[in-house]
């Protein structure tokens, strides 16, 4: 086999993140997750609730399949990456996941606009989930020998804004093809393509194939051009693996700076997922937008994180990860208080007149703020994470990373759910985000910008 140049390697890499993004930006974000939000408020109106108490129950609905999700995620993710450590393959772990992933997206053309289904649906969307997130962190455990330390903050960067163009023209391509206005026209005035039904809105329920077609056809590179660097056949066991486990969890209490970063990580990773899990669903539920309304939303939004990514893979190449890190929460960390702080009919505490446009602007504001802030975090985040990797066992190291990311997953959700719950609002059921951004910003003053990858 002909040997791939370094180049191809890493726009195979890239690939990925094409592929993968309109997960989380077609499904969890701005298409699937709005649209099920819909789905659940108007089974629960119908069953006999308030249009408030509906809003609230649909987005604890929401809330309480993310949490799980993220309890699957969090267990998981360092066992599975211990296991590809001991056994020298990525490769196989990332098609499985693939599949996984597939599968899951695909089911969701099934979810009934009654939510007659609603509960088989969320299941879908978990298996799914899960092949995302499982594979992501097997992608990111390679980038590593992608780079050395000077390379990887731009190469991640660069990945994130290349992935969330491809987000920006999958949701395009949607919005005018696919999703059904309320006159049952897309965007730009035909009806839904390969004569979806608008009535039964098969064009939106189209996201999920839409989404499954889409991986598929762009993993192609990604399998051609990137390869376990050399073919073993060590099969490692689940002991094995969990003694590798033990063993680095064990070593975090002497490397102060890898133990603050994963604990930081947790929380603020937490808080950005629990932003894009729900900023759909509260543009639904709260300022009252419509799928289309959302989804132009959403390409603005994905537009600022592609190139805010790519800007913050510069800035982390001139000035580390750490310090863009901490600016990024603090903007973020704002945006979450005037989001828990507005709805339609005022802002912070200053009343709108009725039909005011004011409400939308400024969360259309906070969208291009999340988007770019978001992209710069996570392209950052793995940067910072390559600093503190062994080289040794980077799908290990990476797997605590996932841990870090995902231990806490179902904490958003949670947290959320309990807020909603409790004031009955699904506007301030979204405060909790803001504690888990602090937290994570606190933890941050641990974490040394040179990394440690000593063991």
């Amino acid at each position: 086999m002909a040997e791939i140049s370094k180049r191809r390697r890493i726009w195979g890499w890239w690939f990925f993140d094409w592929a993968s993004q309109p997960y989380h930006t077609l499904l969890v974000t701005f298409v699937f997750g709005p649209y099920f939000a819909g789905v659940a408020a108007e089974y629960y109106l119908a069953s006999g609730l308030d249009a408030g108490s509906a809003d609230a129950q649909a987005q604890v609905v929401w809330a309480n399949c993310m949490t799980i999700v993220g309890l699957i995620i969090a267990f998981g993710a360092p066992l599975m990456g211990a296991m590809a450590d001991v056994s020298g393959r990525r490769i196989p772990w990332i098609f499985a996941f693939s599949v996984m992933y597939a599968v899951g997206s695909g089911a969701l053309w099934y979810t009934m606009p009654d939510g007659s289904n609603m509960w088989l649906m969320l299941s879908a969307f978990g298996l799914g989930f899960i092949g995302a997130e499982y594979a992501l962190i097997f992608i990111n455990s390679q980038l590593p020998d992608l780079g050395d330390d000077s390379e990887v903050g731009e190469i991640s960067g660069s990945g994130f804004a290349f992935g969330y163009f491809g987000g920006l023209i999958s949701l395009a391509i949607m919005l005018a093809l696919f999703v059904e206005q309320a006159n049952g026209k897309t965007l730009i005035g035909m009806d839904p393509l390969f004569g979806l039904d608008a009535s039964q809105q098969q064009g939106t329920r189209f996201v999920g194939p839409f989404t499954a077609g889409w991986f598929i056809l762009f993993m192609v590179p990604y399998f051609l051009w990137v390869h376990d660097d050399e073919t073993t056949n060590k099969k490692g066991s689940v002991a094995e693996a969990l003694r590798l486990l033990a063993k680095s969890v064990s070593n975090l209490r002497h490397r102060t700076s890898l133990a603050s970063y994963l604990g930081s990580s947790m929380f603020y990773r937490d808080a950005l997922n629990g932003l894009y899990s729900f900023g759909g669903v509260y543009a639904r539920l709260v300022l009252e937008w419509d799928l289309i309304k959302i989804g132009v939303f959403g390409i603005v939004s994905v537009l600022a994180a592609a190139a805010f990514s790519w800007v913050g893979g510069k800035l982390d190449k001139k000035y580390g990860p750490k310090p863009v890190i901490i600016v990024a929460i603090w903007v973020l960390i704002l945006v979450c208080i005037t989001i828990v702080s507005m709805d339609r009919s005022q802002i912070f505490g200053i009343a709108m007149s009725e039909g005011s446009g004011l409400p939308d602007m400024v969360f259309f504001g906070c969208g291009i703020l999340i988007g770019g802030m978001g992209g710069i975090l996570q392209s950052c985040s793995r940067s910072m994470m390559v600093r503190h990797t062994d080289p040794a066992t980077p799908v290990e190291s990476f797997g605590l990373y996932g841990l870090s990311g995902r231990a806490t997953a179902f904490a958003a959700p949670l947290l959320i759910g309990i807020a909603t719950t409790v004031t009955g609002s699904a506007r301030l059921g979204v405060s909790p985000i803001v504690l888990l951004f602090i937290l994570g910003l606190f933890l941050m003053r641990w974490v040394r910008p040179e990394g440690d990858q000593s063991r």
